[in-house]
């Protein structure tokens, strides 16, 4: 019974952190370190794509493309879990950076996916800025 009781409490603090999510960072992240691939507004048009060989996608897009909002690839994507091959090499991967406070983010299956507290706040931003289908 009691680890029944621990598991509760866990899961419940973990579902209250998944939606502690800060869009404001988020946004501040994106300009910061996206935009100038994926553009401001997120439609792949950002200063730094004439120059590369493969065209970065949008992102504003994700929800209609996927049919939903693919939290986990997201993730994968900005960690380095799932590599992606942009201008002839990886996209940069920002796990490194965004290391540290591990934060459970929900992701589409219900299920939780550990990231940073800044990718959760990433995630955050790009689900706003999604065009609605």
């Amino acid at each position: 019974m009691q680890r029944l009781v621990i598991a509760a409490v866990a899961f419940g603090m973990m579902q209250g952190a998944a939606q502690a999510q800060d869009v404001g960072a988020g946004a501040a992240l994106y300009d910061a370190h996206c935009a100038t691939c994926h553009g401001l507004e997120g439609r792949g048009n950002g200063p730094m794509a004439p120059a590369l060989m493969l065209q970065p996608p949008p992102l504003n897009d994700l929800t209609v493309r996927h049919g939903q909002f693919p939290v986990t690839r997201v993730v994968t994507r900005i960690d380095g879990r799932d590599p992606l091959v942009s201008h002839g090499s990886p996209m940069p991967v920002y796990g490194p950076f965004f290391e540290g406070d591990d934060t459970p983010l929900k992701a589409e299956t219900g299920q939780p996916i550990m990231t940073s507290r800044a990718i959760v706040d990433l995630v955050a931003y790009l689900g706003v800025i999604q065009e609605q289908p």
